[in-house]
């Protein structure tokens, strides 16, 4: 298992290196920023280097929803505030299905997850350090549902092409403070893929991602215990639209841990607009 962790801290140092390809800013990349499933600005389960309002405003806030059609479903509420185009807070309410054995006596299965990130001053490719606190139950504090756990990461985001579609590339690294010893190390890859520009505009990404962990310690229908866990859909930017270009509005739909045979989809939206 050593080696394994090894094997991945040198291959995203390898990545992080290597020059980009096509480096030069695309409009319809940078204007997306999406939330991922926790709340911060990412891809499906991975934070990205990016701030939802890096650009644009002193002050942004993005609201976010996602369900995750495990049995039963479970709802993801979020919300995003981007301050002096650098700094992100995020929140996420985690509505899942209620303990059901005697003991607990139908206790509530709710989660709540806070973000941070800061955005440093590196130029063509977007690098951030974050970390999360994840207070899982937290209906359940008298009971040993109830924990929380830290998470602390580096993220990286840089632009390139494939097959002359713009894309932008995302790695993470970081470390899980937990109890129990599983997979402490966190690593996660991911692509975000402008599809037919030509003939799509704006509007259509392929995003895909894979890491050992998910998007909290109580993930439901995303877990990522054993194998890791790889997502992947669309995501629709209607803010293309040019009577929307002042607005963030997100669409997702996708394939979650679609590796495994418990695999199920999301589906999801962002809103966000900017206030200063």
């Amino acid at each position: 298992m050593k080696k394994i962790y090894r094997f991945l801290f040198i291959l995203s140092l390898f990545v992080l290196s290597v020059p980009v390809l096509g480096a030069q800013s695309f409009e319809g990349l940078q204007s997306l920023k999406g939330l991922s499933l926790n709340g911060a600005t990412g891809l499906y389960t991975i934070p990205s280097g990016r701030i939802g309002w890096e650009q644009s405003s002193n002050l942004g806030l993005d609201l976010g929803y996602h369900a995750i059609f495990a049995d039963p479903a479970n709802h993801l509420v979020k919300i995003n505030v981007s301050l002096f185009k650098w700094v992100e807070i995020s929140g996420a309410f985690d509505f899942q299905r209620d303990h059901s054995s005697a003991s607990d006596d139908y206790k509530p299965n709710n989660d709540f997850i806070l973000g941070g990130k800061l955005q440093l001053p590196v130029t063509n490719t977007a690098v951030a350090i974050g970390g999360n606190v994840q207070f899982i139950d937290i209906g359940n504090r008298s009971s040993s549902y109830y924990r929380t756990v830290g998470q602390i990461y580096l993220a990286a985001t840089y632009p390139g092409s494939f097959f002359k579609m713009p894309s932008e590339t995302t790695v993470t690294i970081g470390y899980s403070f937990r109890e129990y010893n599983n997979s402490n190390i966190n690593f996660g890859m991911g692509f975000d893929l402008l599809l037919f520009p030509n003939i799509l505009d704006r509007y259509v990404h392929w995003l895909v991602d894979f890491s050992n962990y998910s998007y909290s310690d109580d993930a439901q229908g995303a877990e990522a215990e054993w194998r890791g866990c790889l997502n992947t859909g669309i995501r629709i930017d209607l803010s293309a639209i040019p009577a929307l270009n002042k607005f963030k509005l997100v669409l997702d739909v996708m394939l979650v841990d679609a590796f495994d045979q418990n695999r199920t989809f999301s589906v999801g939206a962002v809103f966000g607009f900017a206030v200063l």
